[in-house]
């Protein structure tokens, strides 16, 4: 073996980078949920003393958590005054649950499956399938958290516009089905954009559903949004207007039953959404930052949940000439990439 000094030291200077990364992915979901950045940015430069009272933590944690924040560039360090700050752009991302660049719920999500690795190693071992409900609770929100900013600053302003013309039905009244709709953020959006049109999510995720009917009710639109516990193959209504699929499609056992499902459920002038994680056609392509986020995701997520009921196991990083392949057979008669986004693509499917 022949070591080049100069490789190994660039991938040790990796490993670093990951095992920092990997150690403060949860003192940023613990700054989240203590609303320390939230009070960094409402309160200005603070001593670590400062923060801990305004949030009513002991200051000893409050301290090393903010050196921690310092080093990996979350949180900005003046040595001079010996206090710390969030920059405009660090507050926008990591402070404001309104922004379209919110970062906390990816690593929400990325811890639910570190507290999950015994159980996908197992998984790993005998090939069974592992249910969303079957992983920790963290995932639920933390997912809902990850992909929201990105409905919040795309779905009514570019990926509903994109349809061939879905907004002005949506703007003179009509029926939606949002499909594997989680805690609801992508359906609530929607209904609180288009104030004619009638919204109902579905997910098998009682808990999820439980989450979303009190969202709706708090965001004042339980009369027009309502959400039932059933699956993507025997959701109830048909004659739908359109049927969204946000990032759930690739999770299905069986995304071939679900698309002959969707069809029989539109009206004949009807559309269907589908919103799935970024992917290029091959692997090489793949292999670059935002592809090693959704094949880490798919390892431990995605590809269990499609094994369910001996799925096909689709994993995230599905090709656009897969999913044509597998969804037009159902009954549609057109397919197409609408809109993209560094984390998603928005296909389009008529009957």
């Amino acid at each position: 073996m022949t070591i080049d000094q100069d490789k190994l030291g660039e991938f040790l200077g990796r490993f670093v980078a990951d095992l920092g990364a990997t150690l403060s992915a949860p003192l940023v979901v613990i700054g989240d949920r203590l609303g320390l950045y939230k009070a960094l940015a409402a309160g200005g430069p603070q001593t670590p003393a400062e923060l801990a009272h305004r949030c009513g933590c002991a200051e000893r944690y409050v301290r090393e958590w903010l050196c921690n924040q310092a080093a990996g560039g979350y949180v900005t360090y003046d040595p001079v005054a010996e206090r710390f700050s969030l920059t405009d752009e660090q507050a926008f991302c990591l402070a404001d649950e309104s922004s379209p660049a919110f970062i906390p719920g990816g690593l929400q999500l990325a811890v639910s499956t570190i507290n999950d690795r015994d159980a996908i190693a197992e998984r790993f071992r005998t090939g069974a399938a592992m249910g969303w409900h079957e992983h920790h609770h963290d995932l639920f929100e933390g997912t809902e958290r990850f992909f929201r900013p990105g409905y919040v600053g795309n779905l009514t302003t570019s990926w509903l516009p994109a349809l061939d013309g879905v907004v002005d039905k949506l703007t003179a009244g009509a029926r939606v089905a949002d499909v594997g709709c989680g805690l609801g953020a992508s359906t609530i959006i929607m209904a609180a954009a288009y104030p004619a049109s009638t919204f109902v999510g579905f997910d098998y995720h009682e808990a999820s559903i439980d989450a979303a009917r009190k969202r709706a009710a708090d965001a004042g639109l339980a009369d027009r949004v309502s959400f039932e516990i059933d699956g993507a193959q025997d959701f109830p209504g048909d004659g739908y207007d359109l049927v969204t699929c946000f990032d759930c499609l690739h999770d299905m056992g069986d995304p071939v039953d679900a698309a002959v499902h969707v069809r029989r459920s539109l009206a004949d002038d009807g559309t269907w959404m589908v919103v799935e994680p970024y992917a290029n056609a091959t692997l090489s392509e793949n292999l670059n930052p935002i592809g090693r986020v959704f094949y880490g995701a798919s390892t431990t997520i995605c590809t269990p949940a499609g094994l369910t009921d001996g799925g096909l196991a689709m994993g995230n990083q599905v090709a656009d000439e897969t999913w044509e392949a597998l969804l037009l057979p159902a009954g549609f008669s057109s397919f197409r990439r609408v809109a993209e986004t560094p984390f998603n693509r928005i296909f389009e499917l008529r009957p």
